[in-house]
């Protein structure tokens, strides 16, 4: 196996155990249904508490199904990564009930920019949203922590 394969497999391995005890996937019951290098595949399914004051899916709420799938691809190939940017591009509104499944795709992973691709879809193959990102490497010195 050649370097780059075995980082992306040891990645891969240590996400795989940490999503069990993310707080935040925890926190909005984010399912991780699959990991390989460079890919991820991630599903919340839409709780009616997740409107707004237009009777609406939140944003939010979508960007945080993509925003995890994205994480999660670019991190199994390069790790640590953390968001430099982010942008999506909401196509249909979520609706309750709806299981959101999100795809990330890794389109470039180098020593100082990872960029990905998400797509957000529902149960029934819509499509919700489209979304890219970009990665910077973190430091080990510089590890998030809460103070």
């Amino acid at each position: 196996m050649s370097e780059p394969e075995n980082t992306a497999t040891n990645s891969v391995s240590k996400l795989l155990a940490e999503a069990k005890n993310e707080p935040i996937a925890s926190f909005l019951n984010l399912q991780l249904l699959e990991l390989k290098p460079g890919y991820a595949k991630v599903m919340l399914k839409v709780l009616p508490e997740y409107k707004n004051f237009n009777g609406v899916t939140f944003g939010g709420i979508t960007m945080a199904v993509a925003d995890q799938a994205f994480g999660y691809a670019v991190n199994s190939v390069n790790r640590p990564n953390v968001a430099s940017q982010f942008n999506i591009h909401f196509i249909a509104p979520a609706r309750a009930g709806d299981e959101l499944i999100a795809e990330g795709r890794v389109v470039k992973s180098g020593r100082r920019v990872s960029i990905a691709e998400m797509t957000v879809t529902n149960q029934d193959g819509k499509l919700i949203a489209k979304a890219t990102g970009t990665t910077i490497p973190l430091a080990d010195t510089q590890k998030a922590t809460d103070p």
